[in-house]
C-alpha cells in the first residue's frame, strides 16, 4: 500500500494505537505510584516490583514475540498481544493488593512483548518499499505525540482514581482490535524457523526474575540462582540451532560496544524517570498532573531534534554526538539532584529536564543508527531486537539496584526528608552511569562510520528503549 491512501491510514491507526498502549504504561504508571502505594500501604520494594514486573516479562519475551509474529502471522500475534494486554490491564485496575497488581503488570509485559515488535513488522510488510521509511517516520512521530500526551492524561486519571490508568487501556485496546481485524492485512515470514526458542525465553525470564528479586530484597541466594539460570540461558543460546540471541553478533566489536553504551544509558534513564516523578510528588509537593507533565520537555525536544541529529550523525558519525550528548545528560542529572522541597517548576525542574532532553536528543538517533550500521542488512532486525532487550534489561536492573544503593527502602518514599537524600544519591549514580556511557562511546566507537542510518532520519522518541528495526 502507499502512504496517503485510506488503507494506509487504517494500518497506521492500528499500529500507532497498539504500540502507544505499551509506551503509555511505561511512563504513566510512575505518576500513579504514590497513590497506589498509600492505598496498599506498600513499601518501596513493592513500588519497584510494580515497575519491574512489567519490564521483566517485556525484556525477556520481546524477541520471542517477534519470532512468533513471523511464524504464525504478524497481525494475528499483534491482535493476541493487544487482547492479552487489555485483560492484564483490567486485572491491574481491579487488583486488591500490590502482589496481584505486580502479577497483572507482569502479564501486561507479556502482551507488550507480543504486540510491540509486530507493530513495526506489520508496517514493513504492508507498505510499498518506496513509502516504507515515511510510514516508519509517521509511526514514530505519532507514537511520540502519544508519549507527550501520556503524562497529562495519566496525571488527570490519577487525580480521579489511579485504577483508571490501567482500565482506560481496555476501550483503547478494543478499538485497536476492531481496526486491525477489519483493515490490517496478514503477513508472515515463509523462511521463519518452525520452532521458536520458547525454552530460551523461559530461561531468560526466570534468570532475570530471580536476579531482580535478589537485588531488590538483597538476597544472595536468589541473586546467585538468577546468575546461574542466566548462565544456562547463554549456554542454551550456544547449543540451539535457532537462538533468540545469536551470540556471534557479539563477536562484532562495534555491536558489543554500542550495547555496552546502551546498557549504561538506559540504566540511567530507568532510574531518572522512575524517581523524578515520585520525588516531585513526595518531596516538592507537586500534584499528579504537573508531576507527570514535568518531563514533557524531554519528549518534545526529542521529537523536534531527532531527525536533524540523525542527519548530522550521517555526516560526522555517532561517536562525537553520543559522547557529548551523554555528558550533557549527566550534567542534567546532577542539576536534578538539587531539586528539593522548595522547588518550583520554572526555577528548579525545567532547567534540568530541558538539559536532559537536549542531551538525550543527541543520543537516541545515533545509537539506533550505530546498532543497524554495525551488522549486515540481513541481521538488522535481530540486532535491533537484541539492543532493545538490552535497554529494557538495563532499566530492570537499575530500578532494582540504584535505589537500594542510594539508601531508599521501606517507607522512605513517604518521608520527604529521607527520600530527598536517597534521590540526590541516585541522581549522582545516574550521572556516573551516563558519564561511563560517554567514556565507552568515545573509547570504543572509533573507526568506520555508520553504514546504515535510515532510521536516524525518522522522527522518534526512544525513552523506554531504542526503536526496533521494521523487519
Amino acid at each position: 500500500m502507499r502512504m496517503g491512501t485510506p488503507a494506509a491510514r487504517w494500518v497506521l491507526l492500528a499500529t500507532v494505537l497498539g504500540s502507544s498502549l505499551v509506551m503509555l504504561d511505561a511512563t504513566v504508571v510512575n505518576v500513579a505510584l504514590p497513590r497506589l502505594g498509600r492505598e496498599f500501604d506498600a513499601d518501596f520494594a513493592g513500588l519497584q516490583w510494580v515497575v519491574n514486573g512489567y519490564t521483566l516479562t517485556l525484556a525477556a519475551l520481546i524477541l520471542l514475540g517477534g519470532s512468533l509474529g513471523d511464524l504464525y502471522g504478524r497481525r494475528r500475534v499483534f491482535v493476541v498481544g493487544v487482547v492479552w494486554f487489555a485483560l492484564a490491564s483490567a486485572l491491574c485496575g481491579l487488583a486488591p493488593s500490590v502482589g496481584l497488581l505486580t502479577a497483572g503488570r507482569a502479564l501486561q509485559g507479556v502482551g507488550g512483548a507480543l504486540l510491540t515488535p509486530g507493530s513495526l513488522a506489520i508496517i514493513a510488510a504492508a507498505f510499498d518499499p518506496a513509502d516504507r521509511s515515511r510510514a516508519v517516520g509517521a509511526w514514530s512521530a505519532l507514537g511520540g505525540v502519544a508519549g507527550a500526551v501520556g503524562p497529562f492524561a495519566g496525571g488527570f486519571l490519577v487525580e480521579w482514581n489511579w485504577r483508571a490508568v490501567f482500565l482506560v487501556n481496555v476501550p483503547l485496546a478494543a478499538v485497536v482490535v476492531l481496526v486491525a481485524v477489519r483493515h490490517v492485512p496478514e503477513s508472515r515470514d515463509p523462511t521463519a524457523f518452525r520452532r521458536p526458542d520458547v525454552f530460551g525465553s523461559v530461561l531468560a525470564a526466570a534468570g532475570l526474575g530471580l536476579l531482580t528479586y535478589g537485588l531488590i530484597d538483597a538476597s544472595v541466594v536468589f541473586g546467585t540462582a538468577g546468575l546461574v539460570v542466566l548462565a544456562g540461558f547463554v549456554a542454551w543460546q550456544r547449543h540451539t540451532a535457532h537462538p533468540l540471541v545469536p551470540l556471534d553478533l557479539f563477536g562484532n566489536r562495534r555491536f558489543t560496544a554500542i550495547n555496552l553504551v546502551t546498557f549504561a544509558v538506559y540504566a540511567a534513564l530507568g532510574v531518572f524517570f522512575f524517581l523524578l516523578v515520585l520525588h516531585l510528588q513526595v518531596v516538592a509537593g507537586f500534584a499528579p498532573v504537573p508531576a507527570g507533565a514535568a518531563v514533557l520537555p524531554v519528549t518534545v525536544l526529542m521529537l523536534l531534534l531527532s531527525s536533524r541529529v540523525g542527519a548530522l550523525a550521517d555526516r560526522v558519525g555517532p561517536r562525537v554526538l553520543l559522547t557529548v550528548g551523554l555528558l550533557v545528560a549527566a550534567a542534567a542529572t546532577v542539576l536534578a539532584s538539587r531539586i528539593g522541597a522548595d522547588a518550583t517548576y520554572l526555577g528548579s525542574v525545567l532547567p534540568a529536564v530541558v538539559l536532559f532532553g537536549l542531551g538525550l536528543s543527541l543520543v537516541v538517533a545515533p545509537l539506533t543508527a550505530t546498532v543497524l550500521g554495525s551488522v549486515s542488512g540481513g541481521h538488522a532486525g535481530v540486532a535491533s531486537g537484541v539492543n532493545n532487550a538490552v535497554a529494557r534489561a538495563a532499566g530492570l536492573m537499575s530500578v532494582a539496584v540504584v535505589p537500594v544503593a542510594a539508601g531508599i527502602s521501606g517507607a522512605d518514599y513517604t518521608d520527604p526528608t529521607e527520600f530527598t537524600e536517597g534521590f540526590r544519591t541516585a541522581m549522582l549514580i545516574c550521572a556516573a552511569l551516563l558519564t561511563l556511557g560517554a567514556v565507552l562511546a568515545h573509547t570504543l566507537l572509533r573507526g568506520t562510520p555508520v553504514a546504515e542510518a535510515d532510521l536516524a532520519k525518522c522522527t522518534h522518541c526512544d525513552v523506554a528503549a531504542p526503536q526496533l528495526h521494521p523487519r
